[in-house]
């Protein structure tokens, strides 16, 4: 059974940088797509990106393009979402999750879920 546990949430202000990371365990993770979704509160949970995690292809939402990159340490089993240019409508409850196959945006084609990281962004 696939375990994931994101860390690094926080609180910043807008302008600044977060780096969340997911360590998964219990899965190969050589089969899997490793994305973060997020969600804020009364809003719908949103893809931000995706790592394929053979060749290293990655996806990300129109929103967070320039501003966030994905990428992920096999040796450490570990997927990190580096957020720079923050934002107030950053804030949100980010989730790692994993999907074993070929990358999709949709939160309901993904197997595993991580219990989520808080992002806080002030004005």
């Amino acid at each position: 059974q696939a375990q994931l546990v994101e860390s690094g949430g926080g609180l910043v202000q807008a302008g600044g940088s977060l780096r969340l990371s997911c360590a998964a365990s219990g899965v190969t993770l050589a089969i899997y797509t490793m994305a973060w979704f997020r969600q804020a509160p009364g809003k719908e949970r949103e893809f931000v990106a995706a790592i394929s995690w053979i060749g290293g292809s990655t996806y990300y939402a129109d929103s967070v393009k320039g501003r966030f990159t994905i990428s992920r340490d096999n040796a450490k089993n570990t997927v990190y979402l580096q957020m720079n240019s923050l934002k107030p409508e950053d804030t949100a409850v980010y989730y790692c999750a994993a999907r074993r196959g070929a990358y999709s945006s949709g939160w309901s084609n993904y197997d595993y879920w991580g219990q989520g990281t808080q992002v806080t962004v002030s004005s």
